[in-house]
């Protein structure tokens, strides 16, 4: 019973083709694509007000160096919230539930970031290796820490958004075994049991968007570090 659980986390595969690149493709066939009338439906138009949106409120804290990187981070914020979204519809698969893909967009997003600021600015990089006003006989301890924390920073954006999606996937499914299970037994347990199940696919809902946004908001601010 107990390996069951966790079989929803397995990517799929059909004669020995890996399902999980139609998972992630998928999302991008779903948003209708702007016409060039001037006049558009009401989804466009929700659509992109939405962008509008967020992009606005991702770039404040950036300079104008950083707004370079509104397009990716805005494609990169729907992309995330639509796959997280889609893996708690019944019977599909999360593909942010795997470590290696969420491995995969921290990793070579943060070593952008870490780059450019060594590019641009390594005075500037380099110095927050070392906080201002250090005592002399802890440089290098303190060099040494701020070195691992900006190290671990890819594997904490990677694990924070496999761990939150995971542990709510996992909720889900041993709730709903405990209502199937209660309900022939204890019929009014089981209600409250499916109420208790319902406030948690909500609440899983917003952790869905809420941690694609903590995604692209810390890339933001490992940005605006180094822009």
């Amino acid at each position: 019973m107990m390996t069951s659980f966790f079989d929803q986390f397995a990517s799929p595969s059909y004669l020995g083709i890996p399902l999980i690149a139609i998972a992630i493709a998928l999302p991008w066939v779903l948003y209708p694509t702007p016409s060039s009338r001037w006049i558009n439906n009401r989804l466009i138009t929700i659509q992109g007000w939405f962008i509008n949106r967020f992009t606005n409120q991702l770039l404040l804290p950036l300079n104008v160096g950083g707004h370079k990187w509104a397009l990716l981070l805005a494609s990169l914020m729907i992309f995330l919230i639509t796959i997280n979204m889609l893996g708690l519809l019944p019977y599909t698969f999360t593909p942010t539930t795997q470590l290696s893909l969420n491995m995969g967009f921290a990793v070579p997003l943060w070593l952008a970031t870490v780059i450019i600021g060594m590019r641009n600015q390594p005075t500037v990089a380099l110095g927050h290796l070392l906080p201002e006003g250090t005592p002399i006989p802890l440089i290098p301890v303190l060099i040494i820490i701020e070195t691992i924390s900006l190290l671990i920073r890819p594997l904490a954006l990677g694990v924070r958004l496999t761990a939150n999606l995971t542990a709510g996937h996992l909720l889900i499914q041993l709730i709903a075994t405990a209502v199937f299970v209660l309900l022939p037994m204890m019929p009014t347990v089981a209600i409250l049991t499916a109420t208790v199940l319902f406030l948690l696919t909500l609440l899983e809902v917003a952790v869905a968007m809420i941690q694609a946004y903590v995604f692209v908001l810390l890339l933001s601010l490992y940005l605006q570090e180094n822009v």
